[in-house]
């Protein structure tokens, strides 16, 4: 395998810290979450951190490259677009779904693959559609999760090295993911980096969590604590990382503390650089050497039937988790509940930071969030969270709320604006209204 590119040590990018981050001392290159910028339209920031030489990286998040369906040929032009447009070594994205077509669903999360032949045959489909339209090498991130899928047939090792040698792709470890699933799905970090091929490591995520009534939450909103800096440490006995990024997406800490943070990372991983031979144990081939092995065995792409088989599975999860239908055979009932509070609870916290002026017309944050979860309790999403945040207003004026006239006539002109249409009329609003209760 090709010498990753050298990274170093680097941030997730974001528009509240964007001015810290500039200042952030010894910082060699960011991350930003690719559906967040506009390739016309950067940021100045980070303009004027790429003219100093820091690099960019965009990080999608909602290609679902491991759903049943084929990836989306516009998500992935889109995708090239941001790398073509940041001069990015590579795009990163994630082993996981966040939709399903039969019912559809939006999960606004991302979702485990079951680790299934079926399903790991979909995802190598997958991603050599997306190596193919991509500009640029392709790195796609373990992911954290509440639930466990019954039946599994594949370890997370013995998954991610299949899916390296099949279709070449480069990895990005996030090591808070590893102690994640740990602690939610008793899987041993030290084994899956004991088992994968790190001589495709692109580069290593490092955030931070909280643990709550047994379950860790992923949350990337509180310091990194202790022990995902001993999963850091395990990675860096076993290879030189090209990069590690410190993500943060929530209650933003003072600037001193983000670069306390860095310092901690670079405290335990040392100087980190291109991949090197050292990745490699003796008689461990290279991934590539290992895919084009003349006794391995070839697989036939998924088919229809295991496309099939793998919706199916993956929109009866999703229904459980998003639309109230009854949880599938197997898995852990309180687990599944609490993953449904917690998408329920992010859902609504999105939709707060895209349309800041609901709250506000709401009468606050806890009237909002009360209205919005009753919304959500019956409306699962079907089309992103900007959509929702209509749907949502919406929802309350076929109701005659707010109850406040002039609330209602301030959420009326809100909805209006963004729509360009009028409001729905009180015998539409009766009718929507009647056919919702019916259903």
């Amino acid at each position: 395998m090709n010498t990753m590119a050298h990274l170093g040590v680097g941030i997730g990018w974001r528009p509240e810290i964007a001015d810290a981050v500039e200042r952030l001392p010894g910082l060699d290159w960011v991350e930003v979450v690719a559906e967040n910028i506009c390739p016309g339209h950067l940021p100045a920031s980070l303009l004027r951190l790429r003219e100093r030489g820091v690099r960019v990286v965009p990080h999608g998040v909602s290609l679902g490259i491991g759903g049943a369906e084929r990836p989306d040929a516009g998500k992935l032009a889109a995708l090239g677009e941001r790398a073509l447009a940041l001069g990015a070594p590579l795009v990163t994205e994630h082993i996981a779904f966040v939709r399903a077509s039969s019912p559809a669903l939006e999960a606004g999360h991302l979702l485990p693959v079951r680790r299934t032949r079926d399903a790991l045959d979909v995802l190598c489909e997958n991603v050599r559609i997306a190596q193919d339209a991509l500009p640029v090498p392709l790195a796609l991130e373990n992911i954290a999760a509440l639930v466990s899928w019954p039946g599994e047939e594949l370890t997370e090792g013995q998954f991610l090295t299949e899916l390296v040698e099949r279709t070449g792709v480069r990895l990005l470890i996030d090591v808070a993911n590893l102690h994640t699933n740990r602690v939610n799905r008793g899987e041993d970090p030290f084994a899956v980096l004991d088992a994968i091929p790190l001589e495709a490591l692109a580069y290593v995520h490092v955030a931070g969590g909280v643990e709550r009534d047994g379950v860790w939450h992923d949350t990337h909103a509180h310091p990194v604590p202790a022990v995902v800096l001993d999963v850091l440490a395990e990675l860096r006995e076993r290879v030189a990382p090209a990069g590690v990024l410190l993500e943060r997406d929530d209650d933003f800490p003072a600037e001193a503390e983000l670069a306390a943070e860095l310092a901690a990372i670079r405290g335990v991983v040392g100087p980190v650089g291109p991949v090197g031979p050292a990745a490699d144990s003796p008689g461990r081939p290279s991934a590539v050497v290992r895919a084009a092995a003349p006794d391995a065995a070839p697989r036939t792409p998924a088919g229809p039937r295991e496309r099939a088989r793998v919706g199916q599975e993956q929109g009866a999860l999703l229904a459980a988790l998003v639309a109230g239908a009854e949880v599938p055979e197997g898995f852990d009932r309180e687990r599944v509940r609490v993953q449904a509070r917690a998408l329920a609870a992010k859902r609504a916290g999105v939709v707060a930071k895209l349309a800041p002026e609901l709250p506000g017309i709401l009468g606050g944050q806890a009237a909002y969030r009360e209205a919005f979860l009753g919304y959500a309790h019956s409306r699962p999403m079907t089309a992103g969270y900007r959509r929702d945040a209509l749907d949502f207003a919406e929802h309350l004026l076929i109701r005659d709320l707010p109850a406040d006239p002039a609330a209602r006539r301030r959420l009326t002109a809100w909805w209006q604006d963004r729509v360009g249409a009028r409001p729905p009329r009180r015998i539409v609003r009766w009718a929507r209204a009647l056919a919702g209760r019916a259903a």
